[in-house]
């Protein structure tokens, strides 16, 4: 459905404030506003690394979290409204024990990189855990974000999983921490 008479710019945030989407206006720098702009920048992330994909079950994988994230956007945006179904987390685990069932198992802990996907897939790890800080903060001041800390905790998981699902597909070696290695 159009949105009738839609401006890109409003000119309404021009004070530092912004609104949700019941109108009410909030500052920018509300711990609020800063987790729905880590999930924001995830979800763009996470849009990047689709964008370089040929493995179609990861893409779908990586399409239905993106959905995912824009309800946890939305669920944010309208102070937890219930009506907002937010992504199952079983979802997350089940794809997670897929994918993990391929590869070897960790003997030693792994640096972000490999081949470029997987290197995004770190990245966008980082940013889910950023997020999920900025939930776990959110937390103390109203308890509608119980849900999203889980979700982002185990999506942080899965994105581990498939940055280094990804690596084995190319051929890409991972590289693994040598604590002996920095001389600083």
């Amino acid at each position: 459905m159009p949105i009738q008479n839609y401006k890109i710019y409003t000119r309404g945030g021009d004070n530092g404030t912004t609104s949700l989407f019941g109108g009410e206006r909030i500052e920018k720098s509300s711990i609020r506003i800063q987790a729905i702009g880590d999930v924001d920048e995830l979800n763009s992330i996470i849009g990047v690394v689709i964008s370089q994909l040929q493995e179609q079950d990861i893409k779908q994988i990586l399409l239905d979290i993106q959905h995912g994230l824009f309800n946890i956007g939305s669920y944010l945006a309208t102070l937890g409204d219930k009506s907002i179904a937010l992504p199952d987390v079983r979802y997350i685990e089940s794809s997670i024990d897929k994918l993990d069932e391929r590869l070897p198992p960790l003997t030693e802990f792994i640096l972000p990189g490999g081949e470029q996907s997987g290197a995004l897939c770190h990245l966008a790890r980082t940013v889910c855990r950023r997020a999920e800080r900025h939930l776990v903060v959110l937390q103390s001041e109203a308890s509608d974000t119980d849900e999203t800390i889980i979700f982002m905790n185990r999506l942080s998981d899965l994105l581990f999983v498939i940055a280094r699902t990804l690596n084995q597909r190319q051929l890409a070696k991972e590289p693994v921490w040598d604590k002996s290695r920095w001389s600083g």
